[in-house]
């Protein structure tokens, strides 16, 4: 389960949350724009845009479950169980695998408007990167600084949704996630009003009140309201330090502690990473369930001329630091 957000002040930020119960291994990893991506179906790409983000390595091959191209343009994929539906090959159609699909629309697109052209001829196909790795159960928000949109691969086919909050989480699919917001209308920010009874004399008796009914809980569809809310309500100055600050304070809403989500098997599920890109400038920051402490890798101080992966273990040990 995870919450992906977009955010913007004087640059864009893009980023999401990871909740699992386990990590596959990931790295930040960057691929130089003569790496080359092989695609099943589709060729060889040796001449590409840079991207940034995070990735499960495996022989070399960076599996990106987030990432953003030099242009600014960013993708994420988040589990969508049950109503993820893929297909074989089809012909007339640039067939895809789905852990293809975040580097086949990011070495060639310089914004949603061109992801959008590509969409429209594309097939996600269900052919698995190995036998130890199936296809993934996914749906993907696709976003520039200008707009974002929802990707859906399901029993009707591929549907693109305008998403005009700039979030996603898992299930339900994304008409629904957007359709219950109506029920949060009358949510604020401000103290709220009495419209309970006129013949009654009801007051605040706390701060924070006007978001009375705000679900808490750690369900998908609670994590996309709550996210909504505090993202489309955000108030920051616009430098770097400040943006990227809130940026974390947006996804911390839906931060998943250890022993709050247990599994059947009593396994936990928790916020792996936490991550936050600023499109504009290539710099990719991240938390860690371990380790609270920002972290950042910057796509243009490596040489993009390249075509060797470049990859960063993320920090995973709380970084304190003593004040006296």
């Amino acid at each position: 389960m995870c919450t992906a957000a977009t955010y913007k002040t004087k640059d864009f930020y893009f980023g999401r949350t990871l909740d699992y119960h386990f990590s596959y291994g990931d790295d930040v990893a960057i691929t130089p724009r003569r790496y080359p991506f092989r695609f099943r179906s589709m060729g060889v790409i040796t001449d590409h845009y840079a991207i940034i983000g995070m990735a499960h390595v495996v022989n070399d091959c960076p599996l990106y479950y987030d990432a953003v191209n030099e242009k600014g343009l960013a993708m994420a994929g988040l589990n969508f169980v049950g109503n993820a539906k893929y297909g074989g090959w089809v012909a007339d159609k640039d067939n895809v695998a789905t852990y293809e699909f975040i580097p086949w629309l990011l070495c060639q697109c310089s914004s949603v408007k061109e992801a959008r052209a590509l969409l429209s001829k594309i097939n996600l196909t269900d052919e698995a990167f190995d036998q130890n790795l199936p296809a993934a159960q996914l749906h993907w928000i696709i976003a520039d600084a200008e707009e974002s949109v929802t990707v859906e691969a399901v029993a009707s086919g591929i549907e693109v949704y305008d998403n005009p909050v700039g979030i996603l989480t898992n299930n339900p699919p994304f008409g629904e996630q957007m359709f219950q917001l109506n029920n949060y209308m009358a949510l604020s920010p401000k103290a709220p009003v009495n419209h309970f009874c006129d013949k009654l004399k009801l007051q605040t008796y706390s701060r924070g009140m006007g978001a009375i009914g705000l679900p808490g809980d750690l369900s998908s569809q609670s994590r996309f309201v709550r996210a909504a809310f505090v993202k489309m309500n955000s108030i920051s100055g616009d430098s770097e330090t400040e943006s990227v600050s809130q940026f974390f304070h947006i996804l911390g809403a839906v931060d998943q502690p250890r022993g709050c989500c247990i599994l059947e098997d009593g396994q936990c599920e928790v916020t792996i990473f936490t991550s936050c890109c600023n499109t504009s400038k290539g710099i990719y920051y991240y938390t860690t369930y371990g380790n609270h402490q920002i972290t950042a890798v910057d796509l243009h101080r490596e040489d993009l001329s390249g075509s060797s992966l470049i990859c960063y273990k993320p920090m995973q040990e709380e970084q304190i630091q003593m004040q006296n």
